[in-house]
């Protein structure tokens, strides 16, 4: 799905169902620090949905917070961070009409790594640590997609010192800027509508091979049957939301998640 080469040029992006309740997200500063982003399929459901724990999943979850331990004591690393899913939302319909082109995300475990910055990823990477964890995941896995970022959009810092309802949400589309852009207004929806006062876009690194245009981080504070309620109980959910997605050819892949 490529790299996105960010352009100061805004695209010229029509909103297919305007609503004078949202604009474009309020945003500061990206974060100047490099995201190493492990995505695991492990055991995943067959359909969207809660998860039902695995003992597996759990376990390796468990060996996970310990190699990711010993990795924040490396040089440049800030955190790592791993989180085990508890439901897959419906994925949007471009995913589902292009399901024989693409490879879906369907991550039941995921891992991201901070460092101090872009440049220091590689160097993370490879270190002893960091290929221990990453073989560690992939020896317990049916697939891991590993993706190098930078932070492109931020609306505040993602708080992942306490538990909540985290959100990875793996965005695919046609033209990568209109995925970006776009991603502003969804954005501005779910600051309107569900409170967000967090998030970190993450696009992937030049020349870094990648399955998704940008994965999108963001927590809630409450349980994730409150985080449902606030997006699916609104109308606007269907005919603002989706409907742009639809009308852009963007695809969202939304996987909601616990810090484990």
């Amino acid at each position: 799905m490529g790299e996105h080469h960010e352009s100061e040029a805004s695209v010229n992006l029509q909103l297919a169902q305007p609503n004078p309740a949202y604009g474009k997200v309020s945003l500061i500063e990206p974060a100047p620090l490099g995201y190493l982003h492990l995505g695991a399929e492990v055991r995943p459901p067959a359909r969207p949905g809660p998860i039902v724990p695995s003992r597996a999943r759990s376990q390796l979850v468990g060996g996970l917070k310990v190699l990711g331990r010993q990795l924040e004591r490396v040089d440049d690393v800030q955190k790592v961070t791993v989180y085990e899913a508890i439901a897959f939302a419906p994925p949007s319909s471009y995913v589902r009409q292009r399901s024989a082109l693409l490879q879906p995300a369907r991550f039941d475990v995921a891992v991201l790594v901070e460092t101090e910055s872009p440049g220091t990823i590689g160097a993370v990477r490879e270190s002893t640590d960091g290929q221990t964890l990453v073989d560690y995941l992939t020896e317990n896995s049916r697939r891991v997609h590993a993706l190098a970022a930078r932070n492109i959009k931020r609306v505040g810092d993602v708080d992942k010192s306490r538990p909540g309802t985290f959100l990875f949400n793996y965005f695919v589309g046609d033209d990568p800027d209109i995925v970006v852009e776009l991603w502003d207004y969804l954005a501005g929806w779910y600051q309107v509508e569900t409170g967000l006062n967090n998030s970190t876009l993450l696009a992937p690194l030049e020349s870094e091979p990648s399955e998704f245009v940008v994965v999108n981080h963001a927590r809630w504070d409450g349980s994730l049957l409150s985080v449902i309620l606030k997006q699916l109980g609104k109308k606007s959910f269907r005919s603002y939301v989706l409907g742009n997605l639809d009308a852009h050819h963007v695809g969202a892949m939304p996987i909601l998640y616990r810090r484990g």
